[in-house]
């Protein structure tokens, strides 16, 4: 079994930056998919991004795209979401999640997840 916990949410400024941290424990796995989801209050969640690592593959939602990075930190064990130019609307909970056998697509789906964090919360002040 995996655990995710996720880490680096806060309070930020409009244009501000935060990095996320998913920390994996459990069982290792040299390949496999994250993906990054964010919910609002009383909405479904919403797809950011997803790495399959190690192969570097990456997609992001449109709303994201060019401010939202997926990165490898040398003291991190798995890759990091760098979030920056931050706007209030992108206040939400952060949830990471991660899939063991990264085949067959469709990442931008929240079935595809086997693992979950329990989410952190970004707030963007304006």
């Amino acid at each position: 079994q995996w655990q995710l916990v996720e880490s680096g949410g806060g309070l930020v400024q409009a244009g501000g930056s935060l990095t996320l941290s998913c920390a994996v424990s459990g069982r290792t796995w040299t390949r496999y998919v994250m993906g990054w989801f964010r919910q609002y209050p009383e909405k479904q969640r919403e797809f950011v991004g997803y790495i399959i690592w190690p192969d570097n593959i990456t997609e992001y939602a449109e709303s994201v795209k060019g401010r939202f990075t997926f990165s490898r930190e040398k003291s991190k064990t798995s890759p990091s979401l760098q979030m920056d130019s931050l706007k209030p609307e992108d206040t939400a909970v952060y949830y990471c999640a991660a899939n063991p056998e990264p085949y067959g697509g469709a990442w931008e789906w929240t079935s595809r997840y086997s693992y979950w964090g329990q989410g952190t919360q970004v707030t963007v002040s304006s």
